[in-house]
C-alpha cells in the first residue's frame, strides 16, 4: 500500500474527493445522471502553517468541517422540492446574493453549534458522569480512565444509533465506496467497478478513525489535569481540544503512510469502528465514487509512478 494523499467524504447521494487544493463532488441526481463539480478550495490559513506538525491537524480539521458542510449543501440542492426550485428561478440576482449570504451565515452558525455540542457531549459530559463514581473510586488515575471509557462508549453509542437511520445507511454506503476507491488505487489496482468492489471499505486515514483517536488521546492528556477547581478542570479539558486534535491528526497521518506492524496494530480499533460508519456500496455508488476520483486525481499516472504499471495510449494496462 502506498498513500495517494487523496481523501474525501460521503454527501447526499454522492461523494466528495479532494486532492491537494482541488475537490470534486459527484452526485447521483434523481434522474440517475451523475453530476460532477470540480472546484478549488482556499484554506483559511496559509499553506506554510498547514505544514507545521501538530499545528496543521487543528486547521485541517477546521477546513474539513467547512468543506464538508459546503459539499453537503451542494449535494442537497439536487433534491429540493419543485416549488423551491421554481422560487429559485424567479429570484433576482440581488435576492440570490442576499440568500447566499444568509445561507453562509447559517452554515457558520450550524458548524459552530455542532462543534460546541460535540465538545459538550464527548468531553464535558463524560467528566461529570465519571464524578458519580468518586464515592467508590478514590484514585484520580482510575477516574480519568473511567472518564475516557465513558467517552468512548458515548461515541460508539452515537454511531450505533445514527447507523440505524435509513438515510444515514445510504450515506454510509457511499462512505464505503469512497474508501474502496482509495484502497483500490493505493494497492496498485486499476480504478474500475470490479476492482473497487473487491477492495476493502476500511481505511486508516478515515475521519472515523481520527475521531476515535481523539477519544483515546484525550485520556492521556486528561492525566495531566491536576487543578483542584472543578470549573478549571472542565475549562482545561476544552482548552486542550486543539492540541488533542493536532496529536490525533499526526497519528492518522502516520498510519496512512505506514505499513509498520505496530502502526497497523494501533490502527485496528479505528478500523473496527469503521464497520459501523461504512457499508458495502452497490455498483451505482461505486461509479459515482470513480467519477469523483477521476475528476481531481490522475490515478493512471499514480500507478505508473508507484507500481511501475505501464499503460497504452487508450489507458489500458499493458
Amino acid at each position: 500500500m502506498k498513500s495517494s494523499n487523496i481523501g474525501g467524504q460521503a454527501v447526499l447521494e454522492g461523494i466528495m474527493m479532494k486532492s491537494g487544493d482541488r475537490y470534486a463532488v459527484a452526485v447521483r441526481k434523481p434522474n440517475q445522471e451523475i453530476e460532477v463539480s470540480v472546484q478549488e478550495y482556499k484554506s483559511i490559513v496559509p499553506k506554510v502553517i498547514r505544514k507545521i506538525p501538530f499545528i496543521r491537524g487543528i486547521f485541517n480539521f477546521v477546513d474539513s468541517l467547512i468543506l464538508g458542510m459546503r459539499t453537503l449543501m451542494f449535494s442537497a440542492e439536487f433534491f429540493e422540492e419543485e416549488e423551491e426550485k421554481e422560487e429559485e428561478r424567479q429570484r433576482t440576482q440581488e435576492e440570490i446574493a442576499k440568500a447566499e449570504k444568509r445561507e453562509k451565515r447559517m452554515m457558520n452558525l450550524i458548524m459552530a453549534f455542532s462543534v460546541l455540542l460535540a465538545i459538550a457531549i464527548f468531553m464535558v459530559l463524560p467528566y461529570f458522569l465519571s464524578g458519580f463514581l468518586k464515592k467508590a473510586v478514590h484514585s484520580r488515575g482510575v477516574l480519568t480512565v473511567l472518564e475516557g471509557l465513558i467517552r468512548v462508549l458515548l461515541f460508539l453509542g452515537y454511531l450505533l444509533l445514527v447507523s440505524r437511520m435509513e438515510d444515514i445507511q445510504r450515506t454510509f454506503m457511499y462512505h464505503g465506496a469512497e474508501h474502496k476507491c482509495i484502497n483500490c488505487i493505493e494497492h496498485g489496482l486499476e480504478l474500475n467497478v470490479e476492482n473497487v468492489r473487491k477492495s476493502s471499505r476500511q481505511h486508516k486515514r478515515c475521519g472515523t478513525s481520527f475521531l476515535f483517536f481523539v477519544m483515546i488521546v484525550s485520556i492521556v492528556f486528561c492525566f495531566f489535569i491536576t487543578a483542584e477547581s472543578q470549573v478549571m478542570r472542565v475549562l482545561l479539558r476544552i482548552a486542550l481540544m486543539p492540541l488533542i486534535a493536532g496529536v490525533s491528526y499526526e497519528i492518522i497521518r502516520l498510519a496512512g503512510n505506514s505499513d509498520n506492524p505496530l502502526v497497523n496494530l494501533l490502527s485496528r480499533p479505528g478500523l473496527w469502528v469503521q464497520n459501523m460508519t461504512t457499508k458495502e456500496p452497490d455498483d451505482g455508488m461505486i461509479q459515482v465514487a470513480i467519477c469523483a476520483v477521476e475528476a481531481v486525481f490522475d490515478w493512471k499516472e499514480y500507478l505508473r509512478e508507484n507500481f511501475a504499471a505501464s499503460y497504452d495510449v487508450q489507458g489500458e494496462r499493458a
